[in-house]
């Protein structure tokens, strides 16, 4: 999907919500079978309950390939559900020499059909353009992250320039790709750096993890995120697919998304 393409959903849908399907095969709700077959069951009707608000979807890949054999193909069918209006995210958060991203990178734009794939800038560029070479897929670096150890590294000043880290990320990473094949990742709990991201990176689409339960505003994301092109997709994992544990679980994900695009739409 192209970003013209992308754009023209999220006006449609008057929405940039991203919904995560990160379910946990052990904290299924009620009524569903903690297995395979059961994830399966799950994330189709979250799907179908969710279509009408979401312009994209993301998988943690991790929550398949934990299941071995059987997750890749539940992966697979639950790729084969998606809408075919929507953006389709794996994240992967993959990273390696030149010939082993070339491979990742076959492996979830050709088999997998995915849109997009998060990849970890740490290795350079020769790790991340193997991902750039396909038409109409994207990568999305990880910029600035929520979790707790992003002051690691992520935060260090460089000596030369004072910059941080993630600034040098964003900017020198502008060189491999453009806006048009390339995204940022920046949680949503660094709503406050987002100006500034935008001045570096005014064009690029950003993926705004962690909104809801992680406790980031959409409010203050979108005031400091949205530029002329949108230019924000929101993901909401755990607030629409554990809204509830009960039978209900499907018409509560709809009713959570349904109240996060409504909010979407007055800032659109």
């Amino acid at each position: 999907m192209n970003k013209e393409k992308l754009y023209n959903v999220i006006l449609k849908k008057q929405s940039f919500l991203c919904v995560g399907l990160d379910r946990d095969i052990e904290k299924l709700p009620q009524g569903i079978s903690k297995d395979v077959e059961g994830l399966i069951k799950f994330n189709k009707a979250i799907i179908e309950a969710t279509a009408s608000y979401a312009v994209a979807y993301k998988i943690n890949i991790a929550f398949y390939e934990a299941l071995g054999t059987e997750g890749w193909e539940a992966l697979e069918e639950t790729v084969g559900m998606l809408p075919t209006d929507t953006f389709n995210i794996a994240d992967a958060k993959r990273g390696d020499i030149g010939n082993t991203s070339r491979m990742y990178a076959k492996a979830f734009f050709e088999k997998g059909n995915f849109d997009a794939i998060t990849v970890a800038p740490y290795m350079g560029k020769d790790s991340v353009t193997p991902f750039l070479e396909f038409k109409d897929k994207w990568v999305i670096l990880l910029a600035l992250t929520s979790n707790v150890g992003s002051q690691d590294f992520q935060y260090l000043e460089l000596k030369e320039s004072g910059e941080k880290l993630f600034e040098r990320v964003l900017k020198t990473s502008q060189e491999w790709g453009s806006h048009e094949n390339m995204m940022y990742v920046v949680g949503a709990t660094q709503a406050a750096s987002l100006s500034n991201i935008r001045k570096i990176i005014p064009n690029h689409f950003l993926l705004v993890p962690g909104v809801g339960a992680q406790g980031g505003s959409l409010e203050e994301v979108a005031k400091a995120g949205l530029n002329e092109q949108a230019g924000l997709l929101v993901n909401s994992s755990r607030g629409i697919i554990y809204a509830s544990a009960g039978t209900d679980f499907a018409e509560a994900a709809g009713k959570e998304a349904k109240k996060l695009q409504t909010q979407m739409a007055k800032y659109l």
